[in-house]
């Protein structure tokens, strides 16, 4: 049977873990510093991050990288992705070269502008980025744990491959779906925390539905537009990786980055907003990728410039409303 191991032992890289040891996964939980993999596996739960879940008998925890990966078939990586390259170069020696690899953070390196297939290329060898799945779609980590029904979506260079983590992932209360079109997931999965973020800054400045409808229509055109541009394909953003997770992002309770645009459109310091949080908002730091990608690209993204304006220029967040809607009138298409 095949071992995985769960590199992350956050919200996400807990729900996996907790998923893949009940459906009869043996599963080894990484955490980045033994302190926290010691009070995780004495507490047999991650009361930080993901409370109330038990850990089964087949999950184990360890804060040390090699012990995690001997021997596994399985690797997941559910790092936040300003942190993950260091991971990956960690990894990569120890990495089975016959295992399935799967990426389940969603972002854009800040400074390299790349996807974490790309970066995890760079930091473990061509070989293992080129192989590796992508794991996206809408899929709070907390509703995942308890068992909610849950669709999610994984991509993939390598048809074999997907279907082999597609087999072991879809299990009990989750269905994953393929998709040859790593290029457009990675993509969505990222962009989408853009726009989550804009609908919570209108959501904290008091306007109501028809405003946050607008952003999640006009967002997803953006997000479809810039992906398209850079090689992923239209469909990806009309399916679980685009639309879906976008609309789970923009509008559950359970989303940091509607949170962070939240506190900052009640008027609130993004630092003293991020400074409160225990979890990533990968949001921020995509924010910042996405308009540079957008401009070499020569992309119209209009709603995450005024996202980036608002979280890192100084404007106010009505008058970035007021922008929006001051724009030249065009047709929708």
């Amino acid at each position: 049977m095949t071992t995985a191991a769960v590199l992350g032992a956050g919200s996400w890289g807990t729900a996996l873990a907790l998923h893949l040891a009940r459906t009869g996964t043996p599963t080894r939980l990484w955490a980045r510093d033994a302190a926290s993999a010691g009070r995780l596996q004495r507490e047999r739960q991650n009361e930080v991050y993901l409370p109330g879940h038990r850990f089964p008998e087949g999950l184990e925890v360890t804060g040390r990288l090699a012990e995690a990966l001997d021997g596994a078939g399985l690797v997941l990586f559910v790092v936040p992705a300003q942190w993950s390259r260091p991971v990956y170069h960690d990894a990569a020696p120890r990495l089975d070269p016959a295992a399935d690899l799967v990426i389940a953070s969603k972002g854009i390196e800040q400074d390299s502008l790349l996807v974490l297939s790309e970066v995890l290329g760079q930091a473990a060898g061509e070989g293992a980025g080129r192989r590796a799945t992508i794991l996206s779609g809408p899929s709070f980590a907390a509703e995942v744990a308890r068992g909610d029904p849950t669709a999610v979506v994984l991509a993939a260079t390598e048809a074999s491959a997907a279907e082999r983590v597609q087999a072991v992932l879809s299990r009990s209360n989750v269905r994953v779906y393929r998709n040859a079109d790593r290029t457009g997931v990675e993509l969505a999965g990222a962009l989408k925390n853009v726009v989550a973020i804009a609908t919570g800054i209108a959501e904290g400045l008091g306007f109501g539905s028809n405003t946050r409808a607008a952003l999640i229509t006009r967002g997803l055109a953006e997000m479809s537009r810039l992906g398209t541009r850079l090689g992923g394909r239209p469909a990806t953003f009309a399916g679980l990786a685009g639309a879906g997770d976008l609309i789970l992002t923009c509008t559950g309770s359970l989303s940091r980055n509607r949170s962070v645009g939240l506190e900052v459109g009640r008027g609130r310091r993004l630092d003293d907003v991020l400074a409160g949080m225990r979890m990533v908002a990968e949001g921020v730091a995509t924010t910042r990728g996405a308009v540079a990608l957008a401009r070499r690209a020569g992309v119209d993204m209009p709603i995450v410039e005024q996202v980036h304006a608002v979280l890192f220029e100084g404007l106010d967040a009505r008058d970035a409303v007021t922008g929006l809607l001051a724009r030249p009138l065009k047709e929708e298409a």
